[in-house]
C-alpha cells in the first residue's frame, strides 16, 4: 500500500469497528512497521483532524462516538497518478501563467497536499520537467478574472481595446464565447457587437474590462468551431484554399510527425514529405512557412507561393 491507500484503510477500519482496533491488526493489514503505522494515525488526526483516541486498556484506537460524523475527501489516487500530479503541478509553475497565478495557487497548495499524503513530497521534480513559454506576453490577473468570470456567467463584457494593426484605442461591448490558449498567450474569442461578427482580442490588450448585467449572447459550438478550427493558424474564417508545400528530407523527418491542423493532409513521395492544410488567411501559415527557410517549398496556390517569395526577396535585399 501507498500511503493514501493506508490512510483510507485506517479510516475505513477505525469508522466501522465497534471496538478500538489494536495496532497489530493495522500493521499486519498494512504490511508496515508499528512506527509507521503511528506515523499514519498521527497524520490522519492531525492533517485531516480525524477525531482518533486511543484506549490504553483494549490497546486500541477508535473514532470518538461524540465527535462529528468524520469522512476523508473523496479523492484518492495511484502511485502512477500521485506521479502524473506531481508533473503536473510542475508544468503549471512552468507555464508562467500571471494571468491566472492566484486563481490557480489553491490547486497548486491542494496537490502538494495530496503529494505530500502520498509520500511524495519530498521528490524534487523541478529539475525533471521543465515548461519554457517563448513570446509569451503577460496578462494582469485582474483582467483575466474579468474576463473569465464574464465568460462562465455568460454576461456581456465592455473594455478598451487597441488592435496591433491599428493605432488608435477603441471602446468594445462583447459577449464572450470563449478563452484560447495559443502558443503561449491567451486570447478572448467573443461576438463584437459593434462589428456584429465574432472577433479575436488578445488580453494583454484589453483594458479595463467591466462585466455587464446584460446577457451574452452565444453562438453554437458548431459556428464556433467552424470559425476557429476551419483553418491553419488563430485566424478566424472558413478555409478558402489548402497549402500544398513539399519539405526536403532534413525538414521532412520533423514535419511529418507533426500536426499542424486536424484536416491536414500528408505524404511522402521519396525522400520528400508533402503535406496540404487548409487556410483563410495567409499571413500566420506564411509565418511558418518562412520558419523553415531553404526547408520548404510552396507548390501551391500561386498566390501563396508568389507571398512567400516575395518575403524571402525582401529578407535577401536586407542581407545583401
Amino acid at each position: 500500500m501507498n500511503r493514501l491507500e493506508r490512510l483510507y484503510h485506517i479510516h475505513e477500519t477505525l469508522r466501522d469497528a465497534r471496538h478500538p482496533v489494536p495496532l497489530r491488526r493495522l500493521v499486519e493489514a498494512m504490511e508496515v512497521t508499528e512506527g509507521a503505522a503511528r506515523k499514519d494515525i498521527r497524520y490522519l488526526r492531525d492533517h485531516f483532524r480525524a477525531p482518533i483516541k486511543y484506549d490504553s486498556h483494549l490497546n486500541g484506537y477508535y473514532y470518538d462516538p461524540e465527535a462529528d460524523a468524520f469522512e476523508l475527501p473523496g479523492l484518492w489516487f495511484t502511485a502512477a497518478e500521485l506521479h502524473a500530479l506531481l508533473v503536473c503541478q510542475q508544468m503549471l509553475e512552468g507555464l508562467q501563467f500571471d494571468a491566472i497565478e492566484d486563481l490557480m495557487k489553491p490547486l497548486k497548495d491542494r496537490i502538494r497536499e495530496l503529494l505530500k499524503a502520498g509520500g511524495q513530497g519530498d521528490v524534487d521534480i523541478s529539475t525533471r520537467v521543465k515548461v519554457q513559454p517563448v513570446h509569451y506576453r503577460s496578462v494582469h490577473s485582474a483582467t483575466f478574472q474579468v474576463v473569465a468570470d464574464a465568460l462562465m456567467a455568460g454576461r456581456q463584457l465592455s473594455f478598451e481595446y487597441q488592435a496591433r494593426s491599428k493605432a488608435e484605442r477603441r471602446m468594445r461591448q462583447v459577449s464572450p464565447q470563449r478563452l484560447l490558449y495559443y502558443r503561449d498567450n491567451w486570447y478572448l474569442l467573443g461576438w463584437c457587437h459593434r462589428a456584429d461578427a465574432l472577433r479575436l482580442f488578445s488580453l494583454d490588450k484589453i483594458e479595463h474590462p467591466v462585466a455587464q448585467d446584460r446577457q451574452a449572447l452565444q453562438r453554437t459550438d458548431e459556428e464556433l468551431e467552424l470559425d476557429t478550427e476551419g483553418s491553419f493558424g488563430i485566424f478566424l474564417g472558413t478555409a478558402r484554399e489548402r497549402a500544398h508545400l513539399r519539405f526536403n528530407a532534413s525538414a521532412a523527418k520533423w514535419v511529418a510527425d507533426e500536426r499542424w491542423h486536424p484536416d491536414q493532409h500528408g505524404e511522402w513521395h521519396g525522400e520528400h514529405y508533402h503535406l496540404t492544410v487548409p487556410y483563410a488567411n495567409p499571413t500566420e501559415l506564411i509565418k511558418e512557412i518562412l520558419r523553415h527557410g531553404a526547408d520548404v517549398e510552396v507548390l501551391g496556390p500561386l498566390e501563396l507561393r508568389e507571398a512567400v517569395a516575395e518575403r524571402l526577396r525582401e529578407a535577401v535585399k536586407r542581407y545583401g
